[in-house]
């Protein structure tokens, strides 16, 4: 026969929370944002004369309005 005493636990400790897994793959190996046009800003290529003018237009230094 189990008394009050017996049949209380005591109290877990709380679980750490669950991390991200570590990766200890090559970086070198995968490519970054860098290694393209677009991580360097260049913007997809639209080759007609308005999108020439935006770049121009976007792209003007302040001293040269």
């Amino acid at each position: 026969m189990e008394t009050a005493a017996n049949s209380e636990r005591p109290p877990r400790p709380p679980q750490p929370a669950a991390h991200a897994a570590l990766i200890f793959d090559d970086p070198l190996s995968r490519r970054s944002s860098d290694d393209t046009d677009r991580g360097w800003g260049e913007r997809p290529g639209r080759t007609d004369s308005a999108a020439d003018l935006a770049r121009f237009l976007d792209e003007k230094p302040p001293h040269h309005l």
